[in-house]
């Protein structure tokens, strides 16, 4: 049962730590974002790229010589998905992570794929999550899920409130990424709130240089990757979290990708 889950297992934290500790220290000895770059820049980069593992078309230089032009785009709804997912981005940067800010970040972000109704609210359906050879993970009931996103923001705001190492900001933003994929609590951007959410807490231990980190782009350009080591079992009550750090691997490496 998720109350057999804590993040304060620390599962594989000491492999995590040797592995990419002196990546994380590097990164974190740089005091700001790189110079000359605006910041709404890496803004909408990872909206783009975020957008795109979820199946939307639109390369980043069409997004940003659209918004430079102002003209008239085809693909509507595609760069409607984009831009509400630059707001969702734009009020994290401005709000603390709550529970109540999160379900605000989904309404945003949500508008042009679900119903009004859908917006901000847990689900109350079953969720798998499907794949071309078919169904290949069963998120937890929705009956059950009220007490598991209790459980998941009790742990948050504990873990939150500590004084963390720089490594240890790193390894808990992964792990919220992965838990919230795994609990699935919407009806759909689970993928995009998720990845948000990881942002969005190293931002708010580490600064908003975090926002500059390509992130979104690296998993986006090793999607399969990506989606095979976010997958630690079939349904959520047959997770193995001795496999989870291959996952929370990937996000030191996009400190290192080349550009």
């Amino acid at each position: 049962m998720f109350s057999n889950f804590s993040f304060l297992d620390f599962y594989c934290f000491n492999e995590y730590c040797d592995k990419n500790s002196s990546i994380i220290e590097k990164w974190s000895s740089v005091e700001q974002v790189q110079s000359g770059v605006d910041l709404s820049y890496y803004v909408d980069s990872s909206a783009v790229f975020s957008s795109n593992i979820e199946g939307n078309n639109i390369d980043l230089n069409s997004y940003m010589n659209q918004k430079m032009v102002k003209s008239k785009f085809k693909k509507k709804k595609e760069l409607a998905e984009i831009d509400n997912l630059v707001n969702a981005y734009n009020f994290a940067q401005e709000n603390q992570l709550t529970e109540e800010n999160f379900l605000e970040v989904h309404r945003i972000l949500a508008k042009s794929f679900l119903i009004k109704s859908k917006l901000g609210i847990y689900r109350d359906d079953r969720m798998g999550v499907f794949s071309t050879s078919g169904l290949v993970y069963i998120a937890v009931e929705p009956e059950k899920l009220p007490d598991a996103m209790k459980h998941f923001w009790k742990e948050f705001d504990e873990i939150s409130s500590r004084n963390l190492s720089h490594t240890e900001i790193f390894y808990f933003a992964s792990f919220f990424h992965l838990r919230l994929a795994q609990l699935h609590p919407f009806f759909d951007g689970n993928g995009r709130i998720a990845r948000l959410v990881e942002k969005w807490f190293l931002a708010m231990k580490s600064g908003e240089k975090a926002w500059g980190i390509p992130s979104e782009r690296f998993y986006k350009e090793n999607r399969a990757e990506y989606y095979e080591k976010i997958n630690l079992g079939v349904n959520f009550y047959e997770l193995d979290f001795n496999k989870a750090v291959d996952f929370l691997n990937l996000l030191p490496q996009s400190l290192t990708a080349e550009d």
